[in-house]
């Protein structure tokens, strides 16, 4: 683990990632900011456009339907939408990966 780099208000530690990960990461700090930037602007475009990251059975043609009214609160994303989670996190990487391995899992207790 890398040692700390700087506390933030809450006094919590920081520590940077490996270089290797780093350099190899799907996103970089610039790239972040710039997602996170429209995800406030524009959440319903923002997820939308996430949304199609996604394999859906039925395609959501509402991505946002909230309502923050006391008597009537609700928050709603995708709600018409169908898809299958295990699908879109297993099933459909199959074809490319099925002989990696998944998951490596060891005990608090290795011994």
């Amino acid at each position: 683990m890398s040692a700390p780099v700087k506390k933030n208000e809450e006094n919590n530690e920081v520590f940077l990632p490996p270089h290797e990960i780093a350099v190899n990461a799907h996103i970089d700090a610039k790239k972040y900011e710039k997602l996170y930037a429209k995800s406030v602007k524009d959440p319903e475009g923002f997820w939308g456009e996430m949304a199609e990251r996604l394999d859906w059975f039925v395609k959501p043609k509402t991505v946002k339907n909230t309502s923050f009214d006391a008597k009537d609160l609700y928050i709603r994303w995708f709600e018409d939408g169908v898809l299958n989670v295990s699908y879109n996190c297993i099933d459909r990487h199959l074809p490319e990966r099925a002989k990696q391995t998944a998951l490596i899992w060891e005990g608090d207790n290795p011994s």
